[in-house]
């Protein structure tokens, strides 16, 4: 071949197979992808439940603003906030964390968290600036759910919190309310929990929470008594103020404690139940033993006297009044007031154990009470009300003896006993007052009057006449005297003169010219007294004037 023809013919290109493969460009969104399935996965690994809690209002809770917290620390976030289908309630679906799968137990608690002002004073500034957030309180139940009821204020205690629970049966709410204040020596030792009215309708049942270790402290002796007020008393110190504190005075409060002397206390369970009482007063009060009812006629208005007012034995409260009603006696034609009280003899203390020693020892002892008044009832006993209270006109019952009180007895078979009354103080006053206005009534005001009227113008002419005649014949009359006493001790010294200085005659003389003297002037004395007095002619003169001559 030649070289041309070389040249001419194009040769076979040398075509090489080449094996397929990746370029590295496809290596960047391969690990985008792995990255993001990482995230995924562990998005989803980390992701823990939905829960949708039902609040009345939303506040300032937002999507993917605002956090879930428990203990300040942060276990989901809120996704969306809704309103419900009848557009009565917000609904708010959070997202919790993986590791806050304990809040989805059916009995744990959700609430927003604002700025709030009570009785423990202000909380919540912090979300001023930072916005709501829903608090969270994990549950034990066993039970699941996905859905619950939003709290609309903070619970008083959360779960967890060192402390016991009691229960206190009251007769009425009072001024407590959930978060009034527990005292143990004036110390807040825990707070109301929750309340609601007694299945029968007969009280109210108060839960209360003491923490820890203030619990050991309610025993089973302790007495627990409403604190809310201030307690006012008069004794012989002054008036004593008695208060728990402020709050308790505005927002309510309990206190305990247990009555001295008491048997030693055994400690109580979480649960225990309690009585409330009013009062301090009452709660540490001894026991009162057996009740024994008693009834009261009395013939006079009692206003004042209400249900509750004090029965005292001898000055002692043993007892309360139950009732005030009216009666109407058709043989005499008025409206007595029947009294019924219930009295504790126990409360006596020891006269009433000296008493039961002198009861025959085979009485029973539904028999012994009546028979013990019967026998103070033939010693006098009789029930009074009397007045408590100045100010508000209240009255309390007293059972005291009196000595003349007239003869009664005591129907032992008959429930209540009856117990015979005297009246009031204030009606044998009242009584007194009308038999001394009638006395006063039956005086002849009118006639002595006119009686002393006339005294009086007879008197008045009598005085005209002594000043008008007798005073001027009188002083005419002591003139003369006084005159002719003036001549005689004249011519008794002119006789005295002619006569022997020692002769027994020229004494004489001189005695009797001494007494002519003493005589004008007694004369004289009496003369100007009289001008000075002249009523002495009528009344004579007063002793004094006589020593003083």
């Amino acid at each position: 071949m030649s070289d041309d023809q070389m040249y001419r013919e194009p040769g076979e290109a040398e075509v090489k197979s080449r094996r397929w493969g990746l370029s590295l460009v496809w290596l960047v969104p391969l690990v985008a992808v792995l990255v993001g399935l990482s995230m995924l996965i562990q998005a989803w690994h980390d992701a823990g439940p939905t829960v949708r809690i039902t609040f009345e209002t939303a506040g300032s809770l937002a999507a993917e603003k605002s956090p879930v917290k428990y203990r300040n620390v942060v276990i989901g976030e809120v996704t969306s906030v809704q309103l419900s289908e009848d557009h009565e309630k917000v609904i708010v679906t959070a997202q919790l964390n993986r590791e806050a799968s304990s809040f989805t137990r059916e009995d744990s608690r959700y609430w927003v968290v604002r700025p709030r002002v009570g009785t423990e004073g202000i909380s919540g500034l912090d979300t001023l600036l930072s916005g709501d957030f829903i608090a969270a309180d994990p549950g034990t139940s066993e039970q699941r759910s996905e859905t619950f009821k939003g709290l609309e204020s903070p619970p008083p205690v959360t779960y967890g919190e060192p402390g016991k629970r009691f229960q206190l049966k009251a007769q009425n709410l009072g001024s407590l309310d959930i978060g009034s204040p527990i005292y143990y020596r004036k110390v807040r030792v825990g707070q109301v929990v929750s309340y609601n009215l007694d299945d029968s309708g007969d009280g109210v049942n108060v839960a209360i929470f003491v923490t820890a270790p203030n619990d050991r402290f309610v025993t089973s002796g302790t007495r627990f008594w409403n604190a809310s007020g201030i307690d006012v008393g008069v004794s012989a110190n002054g008036v004593d103020i008695d208060a728990q504190s402020l709050i308790s005075v505005v927002a309510g409060g309990i206190a305990f404690g247990s009555p001295p002397g008491a048997d030693p206390p055994t400690p109580v369970k979480a649960g225990a139940e309690f009585q409330l009482f009013d009062e301090r007063e009452t709660a540490l009060a001894p026991s009162k033993g057996p009740a024994q009812r008693i009834r009261m006629r009395f013939t006079q208005s009692l206003r004042g006297l209400s249900e509750g007012a004090a029965v005292d034995f001898m000055g002692k409260r043993i007892g309360e009044v139950t009732s005030v009603s009216l009666d109407y006696d058709a043989q005499n034609k008025t409206f007595p007031v029947i009294v019924d009280a219930r009295v504790y003899p126990q409360l006596m203390g020891r006269a009433y154990d000296k008493l039961l020693a002198t009861v025959d020892a085979g009485s029973r002892e539904q028999e012994v009470i009546p028979k013990l008044f019967n026998r103070f009832v033939a010693q006098g006993l009789r029930a009074e009300a009397r007045t408590g209270n100045l100010l508000t006109g209240q009255l309390y019952l007293a059972l005291e003896f009196y000595p003349d009180a007239g003869p009664a007895t005591v129907d032992a078979n008959r429930r209540p006993i009856l117990i015979p009354t005297r009246p009031t103080s204030l009606d044998q006053l009242q009584d007194q007052l009308m038999a001394l206005v009638n006395k006063f009534s039956e005086i002849p005001l009118e006639s002595i009057a006119g009686n002393m009227d006339g005294s009086l113008a007879e008197l008045r002419q009598t005085m005209e006449q002594i000043n008008d005649d007798l005073l001027p014949a009188t002083d005419g009359a002591l003139q003369g005297i006084n005159d002719t006493m003036k001549n005689m001790q004249q011519t008794l010294a002119s006789a005295a003169e002619t006569l022997d200085p020692s002769s027994p005659e020229r004494q004489r003389l001189g005695l009797a010219l001494d007494e002519v003297e003493r005589m004008s002037r007694s004369v004289r004395e009496l003369a100007d007294y009289l001008r000075r007095h002249p009523e002495a002619l009528i009344q004579g003169r007063p002793e004094a004037a006589r020593g003083n001559r």
